[in-house]
């Protein structure tokens, strides 16, 4: 299937990470034009998404650049393995993973969001997690329930306007994902797995908006 990407400008924030690096990958094999940004400048540009300046320099850097800004996927984030789980309940923690994940997805949103509506057209895509929808860590599942919401309000927000926004829910990411899946347990998933996805979600063919879409297989057990 051609997903129409071919000439469209794809910025992927985070894009030098675990899933973002796959994600660029595959936008670029659909013929996308991919910048790729990242928090220091050994590829592509510099845009921390903790810095509001910074986001907003990235995205007019795009446009300059490219002329257009048709989709924007937001993977930036610490990975969950970094998180200390002797303080999944720490508020300090707690805070500092959602600005990290669903504060630097806003920035990147509200950034890009005025440039789409002005064409008419665009999509973002957050990735999020499937630990939003289950309890045992508070940090991980506030940082990605913030997340899920989020996008989920501003889709709301400019519905009907040309321009979707949609997060994607990976469990377990893993290179060779099991194909088990555990009582309580979301399915496991590969980078490549996620990005046939986002691919999808950015892509003209979809107009998908205001979803939160497990990858993999939804929690098992949870409805």
């Amino acid at each position: 299937m051609d997903l129409q990407l071919r000439g469209r400008v794809v910025l992927v924030v985070g894009g030098t990470g675990f899933i973002g690096s796959a994600i660029v990958d595959r936008a670029r094999a659909e013929g996308a034009t991919v910048v790729v940004a990242s928090r220091t400048a050994n590829v592509g540009i510099v845009l921390d998404a903790a810095d509001q300046r910074s986001v907003d320099d990235g995205i007019a850097k795009t446009v300059a650049d490219h002329g257009r800004l048709d989709a924007v996927v937001v993977a930036a984030a610490p990975a969950a393995h970094t998180l200390d789980p002797s303080r999944n309940s720490d508020p300090a923690q707690v805070a500092e993973a959602f600005d990290g994940k669903a504060l630097a997805f806003l920035r990147v949103a509200n950034a890009a969001i005025p440039v789409m509506l002005a064409a008419g057209y665009g999509r973002i895509v957050g990735i999020s997690g499937q630990n939003a929808f289950i309890t045992g860590n508070v940090t991980g599942a506030v940082r990605n329930a913030a997340l899920n919401i989020t996008a989920k309000n501003l889709a709301d927000e400019i519905a009907g306007s040309g321009v979707t926004i949609n997060t994607v829910n990976p469990a377990l990411v893993t290179e060779e994902p099991a194909t088990v899946v555990a009582d309580g347990r979301g399915g496991e998933s590969s980078p490549a797995q996620i990005a046939d996805l986002v691919a999808f979600l950015i892509s003209p063919l979809s107009a998908v908006s205001g979803e939160s879409i497990a990858v993999g297989h939804r929690i098992r057990g949870v409805l």
